[in-house]
């Protein structure tokens, strides 16, 4: 209760004190309530779609469906529309009714759509996209049945006889999504990069908001201490005034969430939207935001009076402060064996294969290199600036390292968000570098394999005319008879000119028409067990009749070079004249290839393009992942959001603590003006306790930040393990901050003289 009347009773400035701690906390607390609704908004998503997947009920002791007369049959299909998913779902209505899937009041029938409204205002944009969903428009799907608003989804019914490779569906609901919005591997990068870049400035910022005024603070509980009240009493007095600040920050931090939701949800972020009803905290988040910030302030408010509480003469005379505790580098040392373990494992080319270890690991070692280097500030900065004061001759150096050597806290406060900052940026650059090696393209080209099983050859014929292909090739595949006792090897033929092979890879050394050639990459793996000379069969057809061609491998090689991850053509296959096939007949078991350039443009105008000969196609595109490219797409916009919001806490406890600083420094200022020292003196000695200590934290946030950078990139498993690239930006980042600080000083010197302040001292 004593603590309570201290809100109200003690002036103005305790009044405005409490209004910039609950101001504080509001803001940590919106942080905190977006970082915890992420993973609420993925199962959301995850779970709609594992609603409307198809299903069989009715199967055997095997697991297969059950078929009965009068069944449905549907075939899906993903296709890459940019960088998102196009899923066509193809229903062939049975005489049976079944359940529609969420979103839809009933099935289409033959030659009728339901579309998802993103996908009808790109098919007003794009009409070439009618190809792809042929039929006429019955209606939108509704919010149950779309992962999300911006959603490509289609529903389109078509005959049965136009379903090849379909299945049957007698419900619609399974337990899993057939693709999660974000797979658990990915949503370990996303993990490991929010505890760095949000949490760890976040608790760091709730921390300096209940720590407002400290001094003045102790001050007063020292007072309350020496007219009797008890240690335990005393600290409870402090941290009644914090809970309470904290409590009302929360509430208000949660309301402050709830329009950020409402409000963001339906513009979207870049390649991520939601259903505002997605992001609502449930309650145990709401209780995990309220209980977590009120606990760490009951938590630091009591340890801040700890001091007042055991030594209250200490705190009313400005006794000069101990020396800070070496186990402040307990943490910072267990962190940086993890990291350097790995780095050592990385040089070594025996990178880790256990993620799930890993996972757990690196997260942890983060927090303790984190913590351990804000714990680690105090001590260096006691220790340097105690150096610099006895070796320098400069008064401003020397008054400032003075300072600093006697309130070492004070550093902590004002440099610890700026110094996290960096650390936290250090570690996105590590993230973005591997999701680059996922996503990025590095072939000028784009294939397409398409299977010609059961195509006939006007569809064929179709496809290699498609706008955009720069050429075609058809793979043959050799018979092989499995049931032998000693079955016979394989090959592969690649009917096709010499024209046609040069534009499918860079290089295609002396080839020449008109007779077999056999294809060889160095790059490749080469079968030496095909000797020159060996016959292989390859089954044909026109109409019913059926012929074998028998295909030797030829003596002549002609070297070439493909493009590296993405070969068009396996090193040892045989390179036939289109001549060599005899005429009208077709082989069995092949596969049509295309090729395009690989512009976003080009590749979409392709796929609408075949798409426009038989939109139930399935096409191969190597190097197009596009569930991949849409989970990437999420990741990245949410680390965009994790920046920001490390940003804004960082920043706002850097206003928070400098300005609480420069207002507990007045007194001093104030008292070394009226000894003389001139304004110029006192802003350098401003801006020299904040430079130094922060220089030095910075550049252990660098060093420990590239570190911990590396060992995520070693155990991410891609090619880079050292970012010397980013090294530079990470520098000129440190400089730009440090600019900020040693700006943001200098106001903190005024020139009007209050000696009101240093009256009681």
């Amino acid at each position: 209760m004593l603590g309570l009347r201290l809100l109200s009773g003690s002036g103005r400035g305790n009044r405005l004190r409490f209004l910039l701690m609950v101001a504080g906390s509001a803001i940590g607390v919106c942080c905190l309530a977006v970082v915890l609704a992420i993973p609420g908004i993925l199962a959301a998503q995850d779970g709609r779609m594992a609603a409307r997947n198809p299903d069989c009920d009715r199967v055997d002791y095997n697991g297969y469906c059950i078929g009965a007369r009068g069944d449905s049959f549907e075939l899906t299909r993903t296709d890459p529309y940019g960088s998102q998913p196009l899923t066509r779902v193809f229903v062939a209505r049975g005489v049976r009714s079944i359940q529609p899937p969420p979103g839809l009041s009933q099935l289409p029938r033959a030659g009728e759509v339901f579309l998802s409204p993103q996908l009808r205002e790109e098919l007003k944009r794009e009409p070439g996209l009618a190809q792809l969903v042929p039929g006429k428009d019955k209606g939108l799907i509704g919010a149950p049945g779309l992962a999300h608003p911006d959603e490509l989804y289609a529903y389109v019914g078509v005959e049965r006889r136009a379903l090849d490779g379909a299945q049957r569906v007698t419900t619609f609901g399974t337990e899993d999504p057939p693709d999660e919005t974000v797979e658990p591997s990915t949503l370990n990068i996303l993990r490991f990069t929010l505890v760095g870049v949000v949490l760890l400035p976040l608790t760091v910022f709730l921390s300096v908001c209940a720590r407002l005024s400290a001094a003045a603070r102790s001050k007063r509980l020292a007072a309350l201490r020496l007219l009797g009240l008890s240690r335990a009493g005393t600290q409870r007095v402090n941290a009644a005034e914090t809970v309470a600040a904290a409590l009302c920050g929360t509430f208000i931090g949660l309301c402050a969430y709830w329009i950020v939701n409402q409000c963001v949800s339906r513009t979207g972020l870049p390649g991520f939207k939601w259903y505002p009803s997605d992001g609502a905290l449930p309650a145990p988040t709401a209780v995990t935001c309220v209980v977590g910030a009120t606990t760490l302030a009951w938590f630091v408010g009591r340890s801040s009076a700890r001091k007042a509480a055991e030594n209250p003469l200490d705190v009313r005379r400005g006794a000069v402060e101990k020396s800070p505790s070496r186990w402040g580098l307990l943490p910072l040392f267990p962190g940086l064996g993890i990291v350097a373990a790995y780095c050592v494992l990385g040089a070594l080319g025996r990178q880790p294969r256990d993620t799930g270890l890993s996972s757990f690991l690196l997260p942890l070692a983060v927090v303790l290199v984190g913590s351990g280097v804000v714990l680690t500030l105090p001590l260096l900065s006691r220790s340097l600036a105690g150096r610099m004061a006895r070796s320098t001759r400069s008064l401003a150096l020397g008054l400032a390292m003075r300072r600093n050597e006697v309130e070492p806290g004070g550093v902590l406060r004002v440099a610890t968000s700026l110094v996290l900052l960096i650390f936290s940026a250090s570690l996105v650059q590590g993230v973005l570098i591997e999701l680059a090696q996922v996503s990025k393209n590095t072939s000028p080209v784009q294939l397409y394999r398409i299977s010609l099983e059961g195509v006939s050859a006007e569809k064929q014929e179709a496809w290699e005319r498609v706008k955009g292909v720069r050429a075609h090739i058809v793979v043959m595949d050799s018979w092989r008879d499995l049931g032998a006792a000693q079955p016979s090897g394989m090959i592969s033929a690649v009917a096709a000119t010499c024209k046609q092979l040069r534009s499918f890879v860079p290089e295609a050394g002396s080839c020449v028409d008109g007779r077999p050639i056999r294809l060889r990459d160095p790059n490749q793996g080469y079968d030496d067990i095909d000797k020159p000379g060996m016959e292989f069969p390859f089954h044909l057809r026109r109409g019913r009749q059926r012929h074998v061609m028998h295909v030797k491998l030829p003596q002549q090689e002609v070297v070439y070079r493909d493009y590296v991850g993405l070969p068009a053509l396996s090193s040892g296959n045989v390179l036939l004249p289109p001549s060599f096939m005899p005429r009208g007949f077709r082989p069995e078991q092949a596969t049509l290839v295309l090729v395009s350039s690989s512009a976003p443009a080009t590749v979409r105008a392709v796929l609408d393009g075949v798409a426009g000969v038989d939109p139930t196609t399935e096409v191969d595109t190597p190097g197009i992942v596009v569930t991949a490219l849409q989970q990437i797409t999420v990741i990245k916009t949410l680390l965009a959001v994790g920046m920001v919001l490390g940003l804004v806490i960082g920043v706002a406890a850097y206003l928070v603590a400098a300005t609480d600083r420069a207002v507990e420094r007045r007194p001093q200022v104030t008292a070394l003006t009226l000894l003389g020292a001139r304004p110029r003196t006192l802003k350098a000695v401003q801006v020299a306790q904040v430079v130094l200590p922060l220089t030095v934290g910075l550049v252990l946030a660098v060093v420990t930040g590239k570190m911990a950078e590396s060992s995520y990139l070693v155990t991410g498993g891609g090619a880079v393990f050292w970012d010397g690239d980013g090294v530079p930006l990470l520098l000129v980042c440190a400089l730009g901050v440090v600019v900020v600080a040693a700006l943001g000083s200098l106001p903190l010197v005024g020139r009007r003289i209050d000696p009101e302040l240093i009256r009681r001292d």
